[in-house]
């Protein structure tokens, strides 16, 4: 069993690093690139509660991890309290925690009930937490929920409040509503929500470099801050970085070649990591490159 330290993380005086869940990018051999470089805390993709329990195949393809691989938070995408609860058990020998994803705004996850959806019956939220809690007794084990805001924020509030109650271990609040895309992160209403709850809180939105993720720590009060897009262009970002250093393109490159990453995933991660930091000729020929011997020797030519 892993190390369940989440909490201990959570409550220390300095913002706690963490990658938030990426569909197709926050997988083993990234999760294990950027805890190299100053990450606490790592989540897996969202993966379908449903098709967890159903399908050996699924658990095959969609859950890979190993000793190193902690603190490790798996997110689940359901549609109701049992399947929550259910996923979560059959996890919790190989994980820290769990959390519900009540933020995804995609069109195909609101329309089978996933994601966003859940936020417009704020009262049945409270279910997915109760059943998960009754079946995993162990404090120690997270149960958390990862929303986004309502249109008015006293509903999110109150939505929380109802979440703290019934014993939900923390929440992760994307500062935007679903409707919003590229607009400002709404950090006044992550540090509402805070002020309002005694359990911890982790702001996501936004952040692109370490002196940022400060900020937002600062403006919001929450104790942890979550990051997408950011560290895709740069997994070295909470190490202070402004650009991915060499050493964690090399860093990739090792941990793709060890895990046997599959081409594409290998591929459109250097893609990212490039993205601040090559001209755009440079960004034609790799970008079209089509298989991992040209990307190592591409690599090679040009000293990285």
């Amino acid at each position: 069993i892993m190390e369940k330290n989440v909490m201990t993380l959570l409550n220390q005086p300095e913002p706690t690093k963490i990658c938030a869940p990426m569909v197709r990018y926050s997988k083993l051999a990234f999760r294990t690139l950027v805890r190299r470089y100053g990450c606490d805390i790592a989540y897996t993709p969202m993966i379908i509660s449903k098709s967890f329990l159903e399908s050996e195949m699924c658990r095959q393809n969609e859950f890979v991890t190993n000793k190193g691989d902690t603190p490790l938070v798996v997110q689940f995408a359901a549609s109701t309290p049992t399947e929550f609860s259910q996923a979560s058990e059959m996890i919790y020998p190989y994980a820290s925690g769990v959390s519900l994803n009540c933020g995804c705004p995609q069109r195909w996850a609101m329309a089978a009930g996933y994601g966003a959806k859940l936020l417009q019956k704020p009262e049945d939220l409270i279910d997915y937490v109760k059943f998960t809690k009754a079946r995993i007794c162990d404090d120690e084990f997270t149960v958390s929920v990862k929303i986004r805001l309502h249109d008015d924020v006293r509903r999110t509030v109150e939505m929380c409040q109802g979440l703290e109650k019934v014993g939900v271990s923390y929440i992760s609040v994307h500062g935007r509503t679903s409707k919003e895309r590229h607009q400002p992160v709404h950090y006044d209403s992550i540090k509402l929500i805070k002020e309002a709850l005694s359990i911890p809180v982790v702001a996501n939105g936004g952040v692109t470099s370490l002196s940022q993720l400060k900020k937002v720590h600062k403006l919001t009060g929450a104790n942890g801050v979550m990051v997408a897009q950011g560290l895709l262009n740069n997994p070295a970002l909470f190490q202070g970085h402004k650009t991915t250093p060499l050493s964690c393109v090399k860093d990739w490159v090792d941990i793709s070649l060890k895990l046997g990453t599959p081409f594409t995933c290998f591929h459109n991660h250097l893609i990212y990591m490039f993205d601040n930091v090559t001209s755009k000729s440079e960004k034609r020929i790799f970008n079209n490159l089509q298989s991992t011997p040209a990307v190592l020797e591409y690599l090679n030519k040009y000293d990285f």
